[in-house]
């Protein structure tokens, strides 16, 4: 077992209070055996291994990947357990270096196309080499958002009275550990909230007094009865479930420590909610600790408690509601009928907005407006007043889809947005949009509308100074329908670094498909060139043109796999909407991952594949999405043992 990371002591009243103990987290491996189809195709995935994955390997790769790690894939491990999470990566990156004939190299021997076909068949069934596991349950502490929202829904505070702390760190991922510095920032929100709320006689407002503490009888001395159902009940709010006698009893002591050093009931009572509110049961989503000595299951369901704050973090980046904890409380959460009900209602509730902040922003690459840099000079409208716009046209827009179930294709071919004053401009429309407010726009122009077309994902999707027909193909390639783009080759220059003498007069097209003549960038540039150059009449901030940088005639044509021809940025939108099994995978695997809160791997595949094929049958639609997400195995069970 694994302790939980230690917490510095706090001191306070100068009493040294000793931080509650961490919580465990355990977790293993299933031993639920699979279905049959389940079963079958693990079979077959480890007989094609054998008889043809190894002779491919050794024809193909191990001069250069076997004991050597040549371009950072080593085979030496991974063919000794190739269904292992641990080697997921390196066969991923194997199969896009094949699919897309950067592998083997040109000098050296190539796979048929059948060979190449095998390879990738195989790699996309090692899903079934995986043991039914739900995956780790993954500690989590609470964002600042997140942190900042429970204050609010606990205290009626503005969440933004946790602007002190310090973002998070882009790709940093779930941090499971908190510094002295930091407990003694969350100690002072907690003060800062207790001041706010106090009333001048130093007192809780009588409404929040009864939720966090129950009835509290009006005498000059608690019983110790009375302390404990007080302690109970500050824990079952603020650790968002039940507490374990012993979390209970820490509680309880904080309150004698208090009272033996003079403090008044009501002083001690304060204390103890500012130790709650400094506790990793608090600060953390943890499993629940197990009781009893009887051995658990190595892999179990949530408990209601359990699920309903994972449900309530997932939609809307706070604390579960009365609603969710009443139905937690009565056992009847976890039933299919009433979580599908639960995710109707928290979808029509504002806080739901917290899914576009926590995973929308961050899908389309929004996350990364504010900060971003543009030439002043070039585009002096980049104000932060536009940037706003452009990130609620976003938002606004993925809220209509999801409020009105519409198709996942909306996101990629519709003919409305939303716009004010600030943004309209960009879109042409600054006679007919006027005001401040946002307010639903429907486009006759088929190349608006989507977000390939949005400006706030056409400007981060650029340089500074231009457009970037690379970063924009890249993005619909990896963003939108889910494909792996191979890094660029250390050794190949960037346009900007291209012989400027060579390129003179060349439009941004024409020195980007030089990259075409290098036989090391041809294979991608192949397919994520055309779409890049099908957006190029769309500057760097979004607005329409004809001509790019350079006074040359934009030509948006292009030609994707499949002979998809296309002559405008609409007709590009109309072909990516088709692949609405890419963009569905797509989503499922990004939104699934933020809900559990970790990278997916092994078994996950499974479930990508049920999951897409319900959202299938539902013809694409969002809340379907959503609702069998939460519904699915890995969010609804844990592990038991780590």
């Amino acid at each position: 077992m694994t302790e939980f990371p230690s917490l510095p002591r706090l001191r306070a009243f100068g009493i040294a209070l000793v931080l509650f103990p961490g919580a465990t987290v355990l977790s293993g491996l299933a031993a639920e055996p699979a279905s049959d189809p389940e079963t079958a195709a693990r079979a077959a995935a480890k007989r094609t291994y054998e008889t043809r994955v190894v002779p491919f390997l050794k024809t193909y790769c191990s001069a250069c990947h076997e004991d050597k790690q040549k371009g950072g894939v080593t085979f030496r491990y991974a063919k000794r357990d190739p269904g292992s999470p641990a080697f997921r990566s390196i066969w991923k990156t194997s199969l896009s270096n094949v699919e897309s004939e950067a592998m083997p190299p040109e000098d050296e021997k190539q796979p048929t196309p059948e060979e190449r076909k095998m390879f990738a068949d195989w790699v996309n069934g090692l899903k079934y080499l995986s043991p039914k596991d739900p995956g780790a349950f993954v500690i989590h502490r609470l964002s600042k958002t997140e942190y900042g929202n429970t204050l609010r829904d606990l205290f009626g505070v503005d969440p933004g009275i946790a602007s002190e702390l310090p973002d998070e760190v882009p790709g940093a991922g779930y941090l499971n550990s908190i510094s002295p510095v930091q407990m003694e920032q969350y100690l002072d929100i907690a003060n800062k909230v207790l001041d706010e709320i106090l009333t001048t006689d130093g007192k809780l407002p009588s409404q929040i007094e009864s939720q966090l503490f129950g009835p509290v009888p009006a005498t000059a001395k608690l019983s110790e009865e009375s302390i404990r159902q007080s302690a109970v009940q500050l824990a079952r709010r603020t650790f968002r479930r039940p507490p374990s006698d012993s979390e209970a009893a820490l509680l309880v002591k904080v309150f004698r420590l208090a009272r033996d050093n003079g403090k008044s009931d009501p002083e001690s009572l304060l204390l103890m909610l500012k130790a709650a509110l400094v506790s990793p049961q608090f600060l953390f989503i943890t499993p629940i600790p197990a009781t009893g000595n009887a051995p658990l299951p190595e892999i179990v369901p949530l408990d209601d408690d359990q699920l309903a704050s994972r449900l309530s973090y997932f939609l809307w980046a706070t604390m579960p509601d009365s609603t969710l904890t009443d139905l937690a409380a009565a056992g009847t959460l976890h039933q299919p009928e009433v979580l599908r009900a639960q995710v109707r209602r928290m979808l029509a509730d504002p806080r739901s907005r917290a899914l576009f902040d926590g995973f929308g922003a961050q899908w389309l690459g929004l996350d990364k407006l504010a900060t971003k840099t543009f030439d002043a000079a070039k585009f002096p409208g980049m104000t932060q007043t536009l940037r706003t716009a452009m990130y609620d046209e976003a938002r606004l827009f993925f809220a209509d889809i999801v409020a009105n179930n519409r198709s996942l294709t909306t996101f990629v071919d519709c003919d409305f947005s939303y716009l004010n004053e600030t943004l309209a401009p960009l879109y042409g429309l600054e006679k007919t949009v006027t005001g401040p407010a946002m307010r639903k726009v429907r486009f006759t122009n088929e190349n608006r509308g989507g977000i390939l077309a949005m400006p706030g994902i056409l400007a981060t999707t650029s340089f500074p100074n231009r457009t970037s027909p690379v970063n924009r193909g890249v993005w619909v390639l990896e963003q939108v329908l889910g494909q792996h783009v191979p890094p660029a080759p250390a050794n190949v220059p960037s346009l900007d670094k291209q012989d400027q003498k060579t390129v003179a007069g060349l439009t941004l097209r024409q020195r980007t498909e030089l990259h075409r003549t290098n036989p090391v960038c041809a294979n991608c540039h192949k397919i994520l060139d055309p779409i890049g150059f099908g957006l190029e009449n769309f500057d760097a901030i979004g607005r329409w043109r004809d001509a790019d940088e350079t006074g040359g005639t934009i030509d948006p044509t292009g030609e994707l796999p499949g002979n998809l021809r296309f002559q405008s940025p609409g007709e590009l939108k109309r072909i990516i909407a088709s692949r609405s099994a890419d963009l569905c995978r797509n989503l499922t695997e990004k939104m699934l991952a933020y809900a559990l809160g970790r990278p997916l791997e092994g078994y996950d595949e499974i479930v990508v594949d049920q999951l897409t094929q319900t959202i299938k049958e539902d013809n694409y639609r969002m809340q379907t999405l959503i609702s069998a997400i939460v519904g699915s195995y890995p969010f609804t069970h844990r592990r038991t043992k780590e």
